[in-house]
């Protein structure tokens, strides 16, 4: 899926072309790869399949700036960050990236919320 992120992702504004692609044999893992940049591609996750508790409220003005007309629209994925020690691999709560999966539109938000992590472990213990 072509997804547009009209003002990039943090720190990465210059690219906003990009596609949420399967990674085989790695479910529930996606690969978001920028079509501006063939040499970037982060790692990215549903933050359900390791927080259950996760919530995340989006301001009305994302909203809009989303196009969404129902939350059945809506999407959310975590970076990951990936270590040869599967143990230590974590994602990135504080900063989720949202998608209109029907209008193809994303954005990453930061949360207030301090409870949610940078470096969330995806392994616990």
């Amino acid at each position: 899926m072509k997804i547009v992120f009209k003002n990039g992702l943090l720190g990465l504004e210059e690219y906003k072309n990009y596609e949420l692609q399967d990674i085989e044999g790695m479910e529930p893992y996606k690969l978001l790869q920028s079509a501006d940049n063939k040499d970037l591609g982060l790692v990215v996750v549903s933050p359900f399949e390791f927080c259950t508790d996760y919530e995340v409220n989006i301001a009305e003005e994302q909203i809009k700036e989303l196009e969404a007309e129902s939350e059945n629209e809506i999407a959310l994925y975590t970076t990951v960050n990936i270590n040869s020690d599967v143990r230590k691999m974590t994602t990135n709560l504080r900063a989720p990236i949202v998608l209109n999966i029907k209008k193809k539109i994303g954005q990453q938000i930061i949360l207030e919320n301090e409870v949610y992590k940078i470096k969330h472990p995806i392994i616990k213990g």
